[in-house]
């Protein structure tokens, strides 16, 4: 699969929001569509804003069939983490304080 011209890396299962990730998206569009274009960079491998470490650790993790973890910030919007299970079963959308 290609999204925006980069190649889908790993499948992300199903795909769920905590209940504070959802219930901002139904307020703010902006915050939505952050969370959608997040959705997008994880799956194509881009861990958005994580330390060079943590990037070397989810690119190993993803060759390795081990969990995935990204960051990503938006200057206004609340900080969102995405995490992709072992198993790929399931992609979860959280804010850090909710984990």
């Amino acid at each position: 699969m290609v999204t925006n011209h980069k190649i889908v890396q790993f499948p992300m299962g199903q795909t769920v929001l905590t209940r504070g990730v959802n219930d901002l998206i139904a307020e703010d569009a902006a915050f939505a569509k952050l969370v959608t274009e997040s959705l997008v960079r994880h799956a194509t491998g881009d861990w958005g804003d994580l330390s060079e470490e943590d990037k070397e650790e989810n690119d190993l993790s993803l060759k390795e069939g081990l969990r995935l973890l990204s960051a990503y910030e938006t200057e206004g919007l609340p900080k969102i983490w995405i995490i992709t299970e072992a198993d790929r079963s399931v992609t979860t959308v959280l804010f850090p304080e909710e984990y």
